[in-house]
């Protein structure tokens, strides 16, 4: 059957070896209780692969929003039809810019001129790698996604993620009762498709308020709608986050939206073994094999370890993907 939504993808990315921006970011680097460490910024020359699995993989996505703060790479066909350049400017408050934070990038998507009502985020570190319908992102208008309950576990002092994830749920809490969304929505908290995960479920579906929700790190499909509810109801936090210029430990992040869609039950239930996250320096060697194997449907190659041999890893994983994916795409000149 012909899947007649329109779906976007929407692909944030920064050229962190770029001197212009460097030379921007300096002069705010300095800021209290900033998070911005090289290794969020560094680049791995292998966005030119994200194109070419696409295309590959998911030919149906109707426009690709690819968001810079202007940077275009040289090999990038801007011409392509299916390809929306987004400038930092273009959609966010000149008020908030320029800014080095990815949460304040993600919080103004649905002011990206033209955006389908339906769209599929991604960081420039999560790939497809085996091929997807829309059905894998949408059904009915509703985003596929796996509620899984959690609770927050920190286990690195001093790291500011933690906050951030307390910030979301904060707003789920304040905004829902979490009895009545369980009650409401039990075929969706209780789910079949979560496997062994709806032990988590079972085990903490007594918690008389949302403690965390399960985070799988992979490609996010979000609705305009949900987008423009949380900006009604929480706009004065939504623009404290906006006005910090790198992540700050008062921010939320993009997945209040994710959270505010599983708590209202504006979701439908999938499975969860789709995605997997390997990080370099510590599980290349099985990332490799994936990706040689398309084992799992969406990767994420995560780089958060400072102290790694970065060319020689980067070599690696280039010489991995040419291997797989020598093919120029439409989105290359």
């Amino acid at each position: 059957m012909k899947f007649l939504e329109k779906i976007d993808f929407v692909l944030t990315w920064v050229d962190g070896s770029d001197e212009k921006w460097l030379e921007e970011k300096s002069k705010y680097s300095g800021e209290r209780n900033s998070r911005n460490e090289a290794q969020h910024y560094r680049d791995w020359d292998i966005l030119v692969y994200w194109f070419r699995m696409v295309e590959k993989y998911a030919p149906w996505v109707n426009k690709i929003h690819f968001v810079t703060c202007g940077q275009v790479p040289s090999w990038l066909n801007t011409k392509n039809p299916k390809l929306n350049l987004v400038d930092h400017k273009d959609y966010i408050p000149s008020e908030y810019l320029p800014t080095f934070s990815s949460h304040v990038i993600e919080l103004f998507f649905n002011k990206i001129d033209g955006i389908s009502d339906s769209f599929v985020y991604f960081n420039d570190d999560f790939f497809i790698n085996d091929y997807l319908s829309p059905s894998d992102f949408f059904e009915k208008g509703s985003p596929k996604d796996s509620l899984i309950l959690s609770n927050l576990s920190p286990f690195m002092p001093g790291d500011p993620f933690v906050h951030y994830l307390v910030n979301d749920i904060a707003v789920i809490n304040n905004k829902f009762d979490r009895k009545n969304c369980m009650i409401s929505n039990l075929n969706k908290w209780f789910s079949l498709k979560y496997g062994k995960m709806s032990i988590k479920n079972i085990l903490l579906c007594n918690n008389k308020l949302f403690s965390a929700f399960y985070n799988f790190h992979g490609p996010q499909p979000y609705r305009k709608q949900t987008y423009d509810e949380v900006w009604k109801e929480y706009g004065d936090l939504l623009n404290n986050t906006a006005s910090h210029k790198f992540r700050d430990r008062s921010d939320v992040n993009q997945y209040v939206f994710r959270y505010w869609h599983l708590a209202k039950g504006d979701f439908v239930p999938r499975r969860t073994n789709v995605h997997k996250m390997y990080t370099i320096g510590i599980n290349e060697n099985a990332l490799i094999e994936d990706l040689k194997k398309n084992i799992h449907k969406t990767i994420c190659i995560n780089d958060t370890v400072e102290n790694i041999d970065f060319e020689n890893k980067k070599q690696m994983l280039l010489k991995t993907f040419n291997d797989l994916y020598p093919e120029k795409s439409s989105f290359e000149n």
